[in-house]
């Protein structure tokens, strides 16, 4: 990153020590000196071009203005306009920042054209007074750190309240924003409709900061989040084993917004670890149970998308093993809570609030501080050893699968189709919609179902559609085929 550019402006003999004071204050500063550079007219070297031309270049390039305003009045020039005036014009003129500081005098101890130019200052910017040098500093100081927080240079408040600074509203995908509405009025009873203005529904979210849309509003509703955070995936990988080792059966790179990932990302888990359904002849609603249970890996890969360092460069990570499930994000627990904490009811400490509202709306959350001890005890009733919770260069949740895996079908048949497939033929016991596929499931992300389980069980002639002229019909059902039938008897005699 440049830094930015001050011009120091005043009469110099007027502030001689003052604007030295400043140059080697704000160059040495440990903070300011990362950011700013300070130019003064006294340390140009000898140029073949008149002083006035030089000291306009020098404000042309500059970033601030720096305007020390006193007593004196300075040298006139035949318009009998000083220097100091002359840079605080162009300035002006060519819309610099300028900061204007001005010395604690008594009108009538000023040259007449100086109170001229203070007035004029003051109609344009605000300025602060100042008695002495020790002010003048800290006055200083006070003003480039305010500007820093506005430009966004330096942060004091959490990542996703931030402003996104290339953004602008038709970034933001409205029909996420509807959908979040209609999930959040259905859930905690969200108090807007989804035919508000969208600017209205982000406002009330916290999502809009002076006009401009925060890191939160991309990263939830974004049409693309990830061109503004290219580290905002989740990776998805499958190993044979115990341990990171190729060849690697299964690996997945998702993106979109927040909701997006963490739907991706518990799909890709479900339709990869041991499932039981229920006997669901008289009845849709039938019982489904994972080997994990549903609410704990939701949990722990809400938390991870939640609460993670978007700063970072590394991504979101959900590894499936032969015995536990690991989700490591880039981030670190909050220094009011220890390991221990977690599994006990806490309060909560988001590191990204602004995201993680939405997501309670949304019903993605249930109870902030309560998630990881309700994932603890899931997992204990589940008969799985308890979860385990690390922070090491990144915060890692591992989750215990059991110690025995099943295989559900002959080898015959898991050549044949996939354990996704597997799961949809077995509980296909009469003509069903797509959502209700998914319910029986558990699943939330169309296209993610739609590419592992409908389109290879279509390919392989296993089910059918009850439409099959006009696929995207709203009445589309599927039901089983001759050949799908016979694989649900196979499926159902190795259980």
């Amino acid at each position: 990153m440049s830094r930015l550019k001050i011009f120091i402006s005043s009469v110099q003999s007027e502030f001689a020590s003052e604007r030295q004071m400043l140059f080697n204050y704000i160059t040495s500063d440990p903070l300011l000196g990362q950011f700013f550079e300070v130019f003064l007219f006294e340390n140009l070297p000898a140029k073949d071009k008149s002083a006035t031309e030089a000291y306009l270049d020098e404000v042309r390039q500059s970033d601030i203005y720096l305007g020390i305003f006193g007593k004196e009045y300075g040298f006139e020039d035949r318009e009998g306009i000083s220097p100091t005036e002359h840079e605080y014009d162009l300035a002006s003129s060519e819309r610099k920042t300028r900061l204007i500081f001005i010395s604690n005098h008594k009108t009538e101890e000023r040259h007449p054209k100086e109170h001229s130019l203070i007035k004029k200052a003051e109609n344009a910017v605000v300025r602060k007074m100042f008695s002495d040098a020790s002010e003048l500093k800290t006055a200083i100081y006070s003003a480039l750190i305010t500007l820093l927080k506005e430009k966004e240079f330096i942060r004091t408040g959490p990542f996703d309240a931030s402003i996104c600074k290339e953004a602008v509203i038709n970034d933001i995908d409205n029909e996420r924003i509807k959908w979040f509405v209609e999930a959040a009025r259905r859930k905690r009873g969200f108090p807007l409709s989804s035919d508000e203005h969208i600017e209205k529904i982000l406002t009330h979210l916290h999502l809009i900061k002076n006009g401009k849309l925060t890191n939160a509003a991309i990263l939830l509703f974004g049409k693309n989040p990830q061109r503004f955070f290219i580290s905002s995936e989740i990776r998805c990988a499958l190993f044979h084993g115990n341990e990171i080792q190729k060849p690697i059966p299964s690996y997945q790179v998702y993106k979109g917004d927040v909701f997006q990932l963490v739907d991706q990302a518990i799909d890709f888990v479900l339709s990869r670890i041991d499932v039981y359904v229920g006997d669901r002849s008289q009845s849709v609603d039938v019982d489904v149970k994972y080997e994990i249970p549903r609410m704990a890996v939701t949990e722990a890969i809400v938390n991870a998308v939640a609460h993670r360092d978007y700063t970072s460069t590394g991504s979101v990570q959900v590894m499936i093993f032969r015995n536990r499930i690991e989700i490591r994000n880039p981030g670190r627990l909050p220094h009011q809570l220890t390991l221990a904490d977690l599994k006990k009811d806490h309060e909560s400490f988001p590191a990204n609030p602004l995201i993680a509202e939405p997501l309670f709306y949304a019903g993605y959350i249930e109870r902030l501080g309560t998630g990881i001890p309700d994932m603890v005890k899931n997992c204990i009733g589940a008969g799985l050893k308890e979860p385990e919770f690390m922070q090491e260069t990144s915060f890692r949740a591992i989750l215990w699968r059991k110690t025995r895996v099943v295989d559900q079908v002959t080898d015959q048949v898991t050549d044949q189709v996939t354990d996704q497939v597997q799961r949809l033929i077995i509980v296909m016991n009469k003509e069903l919609t797509r959502q209700e596929l998914m319910q029986i499931l558990e699943m939330k992300h169309n296209q993610t179902f739609r590419e592992n389980y409908i389109n290879p069980a279509l390919g392989r002639q296993l089910i059918e559609m009850t439409i099959p002229d006009n696929r995207n019909d709203p009445n589309q059902k599927y039901r089983l085929t001759a050949k799908g039938k016979q694989l649900q008897k196979q499926l159902k005699e190795k259980k």
